[in-house]
């Protein structure tokens, strides 16, 4: 394919939007599970759903740990708070946000990007551009930097003000992850499967328990199973529309 050549997508001629929204208005933090297990294809799947999740840059800054030892699956229940959603889950995963994996998957964006030769304008946002962004540098000194041009900057036009920190890193990582474990949840609900995500959970303890270094941040724990029958302890409460919703 030639660098002036368009690639084209066209949308999907119908989707079934009633089944879509049956997944998701009976998605639920399910709190009790039965003893029926997932299977492995199920989950499979599923996993494979949640990796088809947008994320900022596709850096996919995410892991996804399935905690089936039992020891290291007692411990993580007693770090969640023995809460029922964790011990009487089929599945344990542990979802974590990395901020040290951006270099390698812009890399590796480039060694298998699908159309050749790869356009001029994919080699140099992920040659020069993902690593002016992201790379934050000893103490955060670039971002430092990027934070003082970007202010210089937002004088004359409208500038990207981060990440620039380790912080603001983290938080980046956090909401591609985020997406990823909404789309995990829901494609458990399409086969019939159901999860609660935890954030009542010792991250501290469940960090060292995974091995996982600085730059791995756990975000939450999803509990996943077939819902019990008093697996969903009280009524779905929703704010109106309204409150949320506004139109400038």
């Amino acid at each position: 394919m030639s660098q002036t050549a368009r690639y084209y997508e066209p949308a999907p001629e119908s989707i079934d939007t009633e089944a879509f929204r049956q997944v998701v208005l009976s998605r639920r933090s399910v709190r009790r599970f039965t003893t029926d297990p997932i299977p492995q294809a199920v989950l499979d799947d599923c996993l494979d759903m949640a990796l088809l999740a947008p994320n900022s840059s596709n850096l996919q800054p995410w892991d996804f740990y399935i905690i089936r030892t039992p020891e290291t699956r007692k411990a993580l229940v007693d770090f969640c708070m023995n809460q029922n959603a964790a011990s009487t889950a089929a599945e344990l995963i542990v979802v974590v946000a990395r901020i040290d994996s951006w270099r390698e998957h812009a890399r590796m964006n480039l060694e298998q990007f699908p159309i050749q030769p790869i356009p001029k304008m994919v080699q140099q946002y992920y040659r020069f551009l993902v690593p002016f962004v992201y790379n934050q540098g000893p103490l955060d000194s670039l971002g430092r930097f990027r934070r003082s041009v970007a202010g210089v900057s937002s004088r004359l036009r409208s500038v990207p003000r981060g990440p620039c920190s380790t912080e603001e890193m983290r938080l980046w990582a956090t909401k591609s992850t985020a997406l990823a474990a909404e789309n995990l949840m829901l494609a458990l609900r399409a086969h019939g499967y159901d999860s609660c995500p935890m954030e009542g959970f010792d991250e501290r303890r469940v960090g060292r328990l995974l091995k996982l270094d600085d730059h791995a941040l756990p975000i939450m724990v999803i509990g996943a199973g077939k819902r019990a029958d008093d697996g969903v302890y009280y009524p779905r409460i929703r704010f109106a529309r309204e409150r949320f919703v506004h139109t400038l």
